[in-house]
């Protein structure tokens, strides 16, 4: 008898929710986080009726590792490091944010030399095509193109190479630093851009006609995966989400910043806002990287290439060996670190994957007394349930890879 009443109290049907006021048979399942389409340790707790997504929660947090907590303990040179691991394919954006933030907070904005602009500008969107190679091979990838994931890889190696090449290290470059760069660029390092900037267009063509009007990819993006304009500002989604459902916003023309006022290019934006858009928009952004990193090669400037302030950034070896006072300087540098004066300091920059931005807060001490970032990953990601919601399954697949999501940034 008991059990009898436990069933009627606790009956399937009971259970099941309403959809316009009628009674539907679904199931929860676990999509993640260990599934490879989800481009990291993301977790997607779907509710499906057949084959239809009623509702989608992400669940984060598999990769948390503190990274804002733990510059807390680093002096501001020592925290660089930290900002790699974020956006793990966007290392060199990652730096050049953090950078700028400290040199706000030092107030030496306007000791900044213009090869240090333009180098930074260089490399910035040299590191945006090869973080859009890996959302465009994976992407690709998940959707089952698999030839184009091979030659996106291809094409990445030759940005890696020149990512060596200056700082010796293929991803995790710590290369842009506050104050500067940490070492002058190498004799040929302009000829080294220059030559990819000079094959990689007909790559760019192979990958358009390999996909751009292909009948499958088309089949699989057109109008999948639809995020309205109102909503991608209401949920403040940044970069190629935001510019894919039609709005014009990059931090590079709203809010220049290492120069990039002084450089022509075009912001791609798409009308429909579905997975083709935020497609055409990332492939059509490389196209306009390589018009920008022409610009600043041919117009790179010499100069030093770091502050010439002891204070913050460290003398020439060559004035060490002769000089007890630049020893001292560098000494205290690398063991003590600068210290910029009481305040606080906000500054956005455009990676990749949307608007990076950095809140420090400095007491005067070596330290910083709080890090703050606001990524573009992380902001993104909430409106993947607007998107997937009410659509197949098959298409969750292709609607995170439309947000070019990194895990890194996300849990930071």
């Amino acid at each position: 008898m008991q059990q009898q009443e436990l069933q009627n109290q606790f009956s399937i049907e009971d259970s099941q929710p309403l959809v316009d006021g009628q009674r539907v048979d679904t199931m929860t399942i676990n999509m993640g986080p260990q599934h490879p389409s989800t481009h990291g340790v993301l977790r997607l707790i779907l509710t499906i009726e057949g084959e239809t997504v009623i509702k989608a929660v992400p669940d984060i947090g598999y990769l948390h590792t503190g990274i804002e907590k733990t510059a807390e303990a680093k002096t501001y040179h020592q925290a660089l490091v930290l900002t790699d691991r974020m956006d793990y394919l966007a290392p060199l954006s990652n730096n050049l944010g953090y950078a700028l933030t400290v040199e706000k907070l030092l107030g030496i904005e306007d000791e900044i030399s213009d090869k240090i602009k333009y180098v930074r500008v260089i490399l910035a969107e040299l590191q945006r095509i090869a973080s859009h190679l890996v959302w465009l091979g994976t992407h690709a990838l998940d959707l089952g193109a698999q030839s184009v994931f091979l030659y996106c890889f291809r094409e990445r190696e030759l940005l890696l190479d020149i990512f060596e090449y200056v700082s010796g290290v293929r991803m995790m470059t710590s290369y842009i630093c506050p104050g500067g760069l940490q070492a002058d660029i190498p004799p040929g390092f302009d000829a080294k851009v220059r030559e990819f900037t000079r094959v990689f267009p007909q790559y760019l063509r192979e990958y358009h006609d390999l996909l751009t009007n292909n009948q499958l990819w088309l089949e699989r993006t057109k109008n999948v995966s639809l995020l309205s304009k109102e909503d991608a500002i209401a949920y403040g989604a940044t970069g190629p989400v935001l510019r894919g459902s039609g709005v014009v916003w990059d931090i590079r023309k709203v809010f220049p910043y290492s120069g990039y006022e002084q450089f022509d290019f075009d912001i791609p934006v798409g009308s429909n806002g579905d997975v083709y858009d935020r497609y055409l928009v990332r492939m059509l952004e490389m196209d306009q990287s390589i018009k920008i990193i022409n610009q600043a090669v041919d117009g790179l400037p010499a100069g030093p290439h770091r502050v010439l302030n002891p204070k913050v950034a460290p003398p020439p070896k060559w004035q060490i060996t002769g000089s007890m006072e630049a020893l001292i300087h560098h000494f205290k540098l690398f063991t003590e670190g600068y210290r910029p004066p009481k305040g606080e300091a906000f500054v956005r920059t455009e990676s990749p994957k949307g608007e990076l931005a950095y809140y420090m807060v400095s007491d005067g001490s070596a330290k910083p007394y709080r890090m703050h970032v606001r990524g573009g990953s992380f902001a993104n990601l909430q409106v993947l349930p607007r998107m997937i919601e009410g659509g197949f399954i098959s298409d969750v697949v292709a609607g995170i890879g439309s947000i070019d999501i990194v895990l890194g940034e996300v849990d930071r």
